[in-house]
């Protein structure tokens, strides 16, 4: 799949979330500046991220997408000004059922069919599972995601990355907020195992664990006294043989957010 292809697929994508069918939807813009990695070369380099993020609920569940435009400034074939996305729709048997489902701390079972797009790699990836909501006091919402990663692209035949064997991801993501005095702060991020594969010439694909955890201050809150539309902080990345190899990063990055 070519890069006007991703752009049309997330344009797609885009539009069909910010339709009146879903009942309600939060949108946000995101910067984040850091010194990331290239896990082939082993070089860091200062990299721009600008994200489009949208969180929705519908009828029958929920759906949480977002699409990330890199750019690192050296054309080494790594975030070039790349174009990533994710999308995860999901079907509640809850709500599907008009049943209450109690599962101990679990309020609901989901079925997900999501997936990962890259532009520069020529990446995509296939994730059919199953999501537990966790009762979890003092959270928005705490879920664990058991999928399937099934490759589909297209590999190097067509100028992409190897392609690999199926796979299969785990993951856990929360997001809350909390109060210092008159402040107010989120804590929102995600952590996922993704086990190893194989790529189209036999090689290993290492098995990687990927954290990010993003702590934010509500500044125009700080300004205006209303908030909930700029925010201010920090996004942590630990990755754990990123992309498959074996490269650990840690790395802190600025995050800023603007919040519709």
């Amino acid at each position: 799949m070519r890069k006007q292809q991703y752009l049309g697929l997330f344009a797609l994508i885009s539009c069909s979330l910010l339709q009146p069918a879903a009942a309600t939807a939060q949108t946000s813009f995101q910067f984040q500046y850091g010194k990331l990695t290239n896990p082939f070369s082993g070089v860091s380099e200062y990299t721009t991220i600008l994200t489009v993020q949208q969180a929705a609920q519908w009828r029958y569940g929920d759906s949480f997408f977002f699409i990330d435009f890199l750019e690192d400034g050296v054309p080494d074939g790594f975030n070039d000004k790349s174009i990533y996305g994710e999308w995860y729709p999901t079907l509640s048997i809850g709500k599907l059922t008009n049943t209450e489902i109690s599962l101990g701390p679990i309020r609901d079972i989901s079925i997900i069919a999501g997936f990962n797009a890259d532009s520069d790699a020529n990446v995509l990836k296939y994730l059919p599972g199953v999501r537990a909501s966790w009762n979890v006091p003092g959270f928005f919402f705490v879920n664990t995601d058991l999928t399937a990663l099934i490759d589909a692209s297209s590999g190097t035949a067509h100028g992409g990355a190897p392609t690999t064997s199926n796979s299969f991801l785990f993951d856990i993501n929360w997001g809350t907020a909390f109060g210092a005095g008159d402040q107010s702060f989120g804590f929102f991020g995600h952590a996922e195992y993704v086990g190893s594969q194989t790529n189209e010439f036999g090689s290993e694909v290492k098995s990687w664990i990927l954290v990010q955890p993003q702590l934010t201050w509500d500044l125009s809150k700080a300004i205006n006294g209303e908030g909930n539309t700029l925010f201010v902080g920090i996004e942590y990345q630990y990755w754990w043989n990123k992309l498959g190899t074996t490269t650990t990063e840690n790395v802190v990055q600025l995050l800023v957010v603007w919040q519709l």
